[in-house]
C-alpha cells in the first residue's frame, strides 16, 4: 500500500459500510473476484442491505453473533457458473452436498460454517471454491494440510505461483483504486456498475 493510500485509509471512517467494503471486498466490487467474505459489527446489518440494494452484488448471511455478522457477498451469475463446472460439482458431491443449486449449497455451507465457527466442527474446505479460489489450490491445501504451499497471499497457492502473484497484485491495485474512490465520496453501487462483472 502506497503512503498516499495509507494516509487516506487513516483518515477514513471505519464505521462506514463503504469503508469496510473497500478494505475487505475490493476484488469483488471491482469485478476481479466472484465473491468475498464480509465481516461487520452486528449493528450495521441494515446499512449493508441499503448500500448493496441496487449494486448487483448479492449477500448471504453466514453467521451472526452478538458482536459481528459474517456475510458472503457474491455476483450471483458468476458464482453459479463456478459451481456448475463439472469438477466443482464433483468436489461438492464428495463433500456431501446432495443438492447442487446455488441456494442449496449456500444453505448447507452456512450450517457447516456456523458449526465450525461456534462449535468446533470440521473446517468447510468448500469455502475456498465459494470464494473463487482455484480448485487446484483448494485440493492442494487439503492434501498438504495447509503446509508446503508455494506462496501465501489472498489464499495459499499450490500451483501456478506466478499467475497467482499477478492476480493478488491486481487485487491490491483494485483495493487502492476503491479506497481512493470511496474517499472522494463515490458510492459503491456506482463503482460496481462501472466494472465488468
Amino acid at each position: 500500500m502506497s503512503q498516499e493510500i495509507f494516509e487516506l485509509v487513516k483518515g477514513m471512517d471505519f464505521k462506514k459500510i463503504e469503508t469496510q467494503l473497500a478494505l475487505q471486498c475490493a476484488p469483488l466490487i471491482m469485478g476481479l473476484k466472484v465473491s468475498n467474505l464480509f465481516i461487520i459489527p452486528a449493528e450495521n446489518e441494515t446499512a449493508v442491505k441499503i448500500v448493496l440494494k441496487h449494486s448487483g452484488i448479492s449477500y448471504f448471511r453466514l453467521l451472526r453473533t452478538t458482536e459481528k455478522i459474517t456475510y458472503l457477498l457474491y455476483r450471483r451469475k458468476d458464482l453459479e457458473q463456478v459451481i456448475e463446472h463439472p469438477k466443482m460439482r464433483d468436489f461438492f458431491q464428495k463433500e456431501g452436498y446432495e443438492q447442487l443449486t446455488l441456494g442449496a449449497i449456500l444453505y448447507t455451507f452456512q450450517k457447516r460454517y456456523e458449526s465450525y465457527m461456534t462449535a468446533g466442527g470440521m473446517f468447510p474446505h468448500e469455502m475456498g471454491l465459494l470464494l473463487g479460489y482455484p480448485l487446484d489450490d483448494v485440493t492442494g491445501f487439503i492434501e498438504q494440510k495447509g503446509k508446503n504451499y508455494l506462496y501465501a497471499g489472498y489464499w495459499k497457492v499450490y500451483t501456478n505461483m506466478g499467475e497467482k502473484i499477478c492476480l493478488f497484485q491486481a487485487f491490491e491495485e483494485a483495493k487502492e483504486v476503491l479506497i481512493q474512490a470511496v474517499a472522494r465520496g463515490i458510492r459503491i453501487e456506482e463503482l460496481v456498475r462501472g466494472c465488468v462483472a
